[in-house]
């Protein structure tokens, strides 16, 4: 092997681009302040697993669509081990105190995890969708057109409406060509079939359950998330203007799939 092919030659290093990876953490505070590194590093590793989660989730929807059993399992069981690792997370974040994000705080100005579009993304992607949030990304046209598009495609439950149609269950088209630019709701027919198929079609009963851990996996992310919130900055403001705290509460316990909750008690 010549010199060319030998520096050519792909490497751990490269092949992760490590040397631009851990140039990405710049701290804006003089010194800097020790637990800013700590800050950059959990929020671009959240962006990270933001990026793959919706990966994957795009990948349940074809398989929903396509009626792939075996994927859509072993797809939802992956993405559900993702949520709880985006839970723990957040206790890593928790050793710093009040104080200490304090240090920093105010240099970071109007940077805001309120714009994190990833976010936006995966929450269109799973069905939680408001106009509102596309329009807060018109400074930036690539990532507008992004989740403008995101915001007209079909969500995880609509895909889920399609699989079950695919297996002979007779749902009406009314729901399956709903408008998927609202908020998820109640579909009374839809809730029938669902408790035909708990009572006696354990395959799909399966996908149905976890599609319910996905929903829990996801409220408790959010709620962990507030109360991380709080113990840290109380009921202050967030950074950029946001109402910290106060606005993230209101995100909790809205069910993204709330035709499997309505159906709890009746079977």
């Amino acid at each position: 092997m010549n010199d060319t092919n030998a520096a050519a030659a792909l490497t751990y290093a490269s092949y992760l681009k490590l040397d631009e990876l851990l140039s990405l953490q710049q701290p804006v505070s003089e010194g800097p302040e020790h637990d800013e590194t700590l800050f950059i590093i959990i929020h671009q590793v959240y962006e990270l697993w933001f990026k793959e989660v919706i990966h994957e989730l795009d990948m349940l929807k074809q398989c929903l669509e396509s009626n792939q059993h075996p994927l859509v399992t072993t797809t939802l069981k992956r993405i559900l081990t993702i949520l709880k690792t985006l839970v723990a997370q957040i206790d890593i974040l928790e050793t710093m105190t009040p104080v200490s994000f304090r240090t920093f705080r105010d240099r970071l100005e109007s940077a805001s995890g309120f714009q994190s579009a990833q976010f936006r993304e995966f929450e269109f992607v799973c069905g939680n969708k408001n106009q509102a949030m596309v329009k807060h990304h018109q400074d930036n046209p690539q990532v507008h057109e992004r989740l403008q598009k995101r915001f007209g495609e079909r969500t995880v439950y609509d895909s889920f409406l399609r699989y079950l149609a695919a297996n002979d269950y007779p749902i009406p088209g009314e729901v399956l060509d709903r408008d998927v630019t609202q908020p998820p709701q109640e579909w009374p027919k839809v809730q029938e079939l669902l408790i035909t198929i708990y009572r006696g079609d354990p395959a799909t009963r399966q996908v149905c359950e976890l599609l319910v851990d996905f929903d829990e996996g996801l409220q408790e992310w959010r709620y962990r998330h507030v109360k991380m919130v709080e113990r840290t900055i109380g009921t202050k403001a967030g950074t950029g203007g946001s109402a910290g705290a106060a606005y993230l509460k209101t995100t909790l316990f809205r069910p993204l799939f709330p035709d499997l909750w309505a159906i709890r008690g009746s079977l």
